[in-house]
């Protein structure tokens, strides 16, 4: 869920802002948020495997031919 966020800065930000995410066709709030995220250290963020956890199934996953060379190679 999202949440409001009131900010004091200068007028001159603000144009900035609207010019930047105007050009990018994104929204103020969007570029905020993304900035906001990449402020986050590294091991704050969740791990690639925490991130997708459970979304691929190993019983959603197509089976492997048996007998495959490049496979066996692996």
């Amino acid at each position: 869920m999202k949440q409001k966020l009131t900010l004091t800065i200068s007028p001159e930000a603000v144009e900035t802002l609207k010019r930047v995410a105007k050009k990018r066709g994104v929204s103020v709030s969007s570029m905020v948020e993304k900035w906001g995220n990449n402020l986050a250290p590294q091991d704050d963020r969740p791990k690639f495997g925490e991130k997708f956890q459970g979304v691929w199934k190993s019983d959603n996953l197509p089976t492997v031919p048996t007998g495959d060379d490049r496979l066996d190679y692996l």
